[in-house]
This record gives structure tokens, C-alpha cells and sequence, in this order.
């Protein structure tokens, strides 16, 4: 007699025939759960990551492949910048982690650099919480160099792999990223800078999961360290960086993940993301599920160029940025914001119309006030 089936193997059935029941599923990694928590309300990004689907071969299949990724060189470049860091024993690394997160501590001399290898992600995970439960009884440094963590992501482990992580001389744990982007006269681009801290908190919730476990339970820090090449050199500086927003923005949205199975329930019968597929069956699959498209996507998502073409072909004004959305209130395509510019459409004591209609009145002006204005 089969045993029954319960609510969590339902819905791994259920996203496995969503999937496609031929087609492996694409762990997530820590990349892919930051940019969930940086678009949030997309429920496209969501069905599709918790069910496993490859949206780089999806985004293939649509006729609309992704340029998203690191080009060759910059990997080249980051693991030979990351290399240089840790060398030596991770000596300038803790250097770095002392300096800018816990001077008063006992410098970072003889620290301890654990061996983590093991066999399978599982194993490497289960060595990884025996070392920090070593480690943070010792009241010295250490450095774990590519730990493996493991965080419950819709009823199944994600495994994640983080630069680096520090034990300090208190027992509190410190995530630290190592990136190849500068660092100019000491602050880099916010928006890598941003996409960097999302990434943290990813790592911040799984170890708080290892620490959890613990008793006491030692404390997870929420300031992370970033750490980058110094201006145009090879040499590295770092910042500490405060990943409490970003970390609570992906905690919510992982608990949203948790139930997928509502965006699953209000699919068509039959929906299915499988590449194999006609690529009219296919498209119409896709776009059953609704996406939040922003410009931000083209530098998080594979599925961006599609969701753009779609998102331009409605006219949504989404399309134009968050910031513009968010200033156009009820206003949502661009069709309605000329009406509204026109006094052809909305409500004039609506703020965003009076100052669309505002702002034509004065464009009006200025063009008149032109010799030839009015033909422009």
C-alpha cells in the first residue's frame, strides 16, 4: 500500500510536472534567491525558481535569449582578485575583517583555516557545522574558505557556498564577499554594492539556520564584509556593509516561496515550462503567470529580454522604472498616462494627473515661446 502522500511531497509532484517530468531541476543558489528578494512582487521568477526550471534554456526556447552572466573574464578575474585575498592563510583577509568589524579584538595572528572537504553537498554541509561549532568555542580566529550552508527553500535544501566565513575571537560569525569590482576613493557602484548585500543575507539566513541548532546559540552578525579591488589596483579594501533590510526583504520573500503552491493553484490545467514544448504552447505557459518586469531585471534575470518585449508591447509603464511606476499612482500603461497628460482620461484631483496635465501645460509653453514650436 503506497503511503499517503503529504502537503510537502504534493507539491513537489506538482512542480515537477510544472517543470516538465523529464527535466532535472535547477538547484537554487544564492544568486537566484537575492534576485527574488530584489523583485519581489514577480510571481513569474518565483513559480519558475521554486519549481527548478532553467530559465536560461526557457528564455532560449521563447526566442529571447538572456546575455545574463559574468563573461569569462570577469571570472578569471574575480577567482584570481579572491585568490590573492585569501592567501597567506587568509592573513590580509582577517586583516581586513579586524580593521573594519571588530578592532577590539586580539589581531587576527595563527588563525585557524579548517579543512571542509567532504563528499556531496550534504556532507560538505554537515562538516561545515561541525567546524563552526569547533571553531566558535576557542575564543581565537578562524576562516572557513568555501563553507557550505544549506537553507530550506519550498520544502527542499538550496546549498549555498559563500566566500568565506570568520569566527571571531567572541564566537560571533562574520559572511564576507569577495568581489572584482573597485572600490573608488572607497565606495563602489550601490547598485553591485546592493545586488552584493542581498546576496549576504542569503547567507546570513542560513547560518543563522546552523546557529539555531547551537546552544547557546551564537550570534550571526548582520554587518557583512565586502571586500574589493582598491581603486584601479589589485589590492584589496574593504567596507562593512549592513545587510538588516536586504535580510529581512528575502526572509519575507522565501516565506512567500514556502507557498508557491497558491501561484501553482491559479494555473491553467495542464500549465507546463518544459523547453521541449511548441514554442506557442510554451509562450502562452510563460505567460499565464504574471511578472513585476523592471529594468533592474536585465542585470538579475534570464527571463528579462522576454519580459521586457512583453512589458513594451502593453505599454505598462513598469517598463520606464520602479521610481517612474511609483510616481504615476493608478496610471499603468503608457496609453493612460498621455490621456491623462491630454485631460482626455482620469481623475483631475488625482495628484499624479494634475501633475502630468501640469506638466504639459508648461511643455506647451515652452514651445510656443520657440519660433517653429508649434510644428515640433
Amino acid at each position: 500500500m503506497p503511503l499517503p502522500r503529504t502537503r510537502g511531497t504534493a507539491l513537489r509532484q506538482r512542480l515537477a510536472e510544472l517543470r516538465g517530468p523529464e527535466v532535472p531541476a535547477k538547484a537554487l543558489d544564492a544568486r537566484a534567491l537575492a534576485a527574488l528578494a530584489a523583485n519581489p512582487g514577480c510571481k513569474r521568477r518565483a513559480i519558475l525558481d521554486g519549481a527548478g526550471v532553467n530559465k536560461t534554456t526557457l528564455a532560449s526556447a521563447l526566442g529571447a535569449p538572456s546575455a545574463f552572466g559574468q563573461s569569462q573574464f570577469a571570472l578569471t578575474r574575480g577567482n584570481a582578485f579572491e585568490a590573492k585575498v585569501k592567501a597567506d592563510g587568509g592573513a590580509e583577509l582577517l586583516r581586513l575583517v579586524h580593521e573594519r568589524l571588530d578592532r577590539g579584538a586580539e589581531p587576527p595572528t595563527g588563525a585557524q583555516v579548517p579543512d571542509l572537504t567532504a563528499i556531496g553537498p550534504e556532507g560538505r554541509t554537515a562538516r561545515t557545522a561541525l567546524a563552526l561549532r569547533e571553531a566558535t568555542g576557542t575564543a581565537g580566529w578562524t576562516l572557513l574558505d568555501h563553507p557550505m550552508l544549506a537553507l530550506d527553500v519550498a520544502g527542499s535544501p538550496a546549498f549555498l557556498e559563500p566566500d568565506a566565513v570568520v569566527v571571531h575571537p567572541d564566537g560571533s560569525w562574520t559572511v564576507v564577499e569577495i568581489k572584482s569590482f573597485p572600490m573608488l576613493d572607497g565606495s563602489a557602484d550601490p547598485s553591485k554594492v546592493g545586488a552584493a548585500a542581498r546576496q549576504a543575507a542569503v547567507y546570513v539566513l542560513a547560518l543563522e539556520e546552523v546557529a539555531a541548532r547551537m546552544e547557546p546559540a551564537p550570534r550571526v552578525r548582520h554587518r557583512v564584509l565586502l571586500v574589493c579591488p582598491k581603486d584601479f589596483s589589485n589590492l584589496p579594501t574593504a567596507s562593512a556593509v549592513d545587510i538588516r533590510k536586504q535580510r529581512a526583504v528575502t526572509a519575507r520573500q522565501l516565506a512567500r516561496l514556502t507557498r508557491i503552491e497558491d501561484i501553482a493553484d491559479a494555473l491553467p490545467e495542464g500549465t507546463c515550462f518544459a523547453p521541449d514544448l511548441p514554442a506557442a504552447e510554451l509562450t502562452a505557459a510563460v505567460e499565464s503567470v504574471p511578472a513585476t518586469y523592471a529594468p533592474e531585471c536585465l542585470s538579475a534575470c534570464e527571463l528579462a529580454f522576454h519580459c521586457r518585449d512583453r512589458s513594451r508591447a502593453a505599454g505598462a509603464v513598469t517598463s520606464l522604472g520602479r521610481s517612474v511606476r511609483a510616481e504615476l499612482g493608478g496610471l499603468t500603461t503608457v496609453e493612460d498616462v498621455l490621456a491623462a497628460a491630454r485631460g482626455e482620461a482620469g481623475d483631475p484631483d488625482d495628484p499624479a494627473v494634475a501633475a502630468l496635465r501640469r506638466a504639459a501645460e508648461l511643455r506647451a509653453e515652452a514651445l510656443d515661446a520657440v519660433p517653429g514650436g508649434a510644428a515640433r
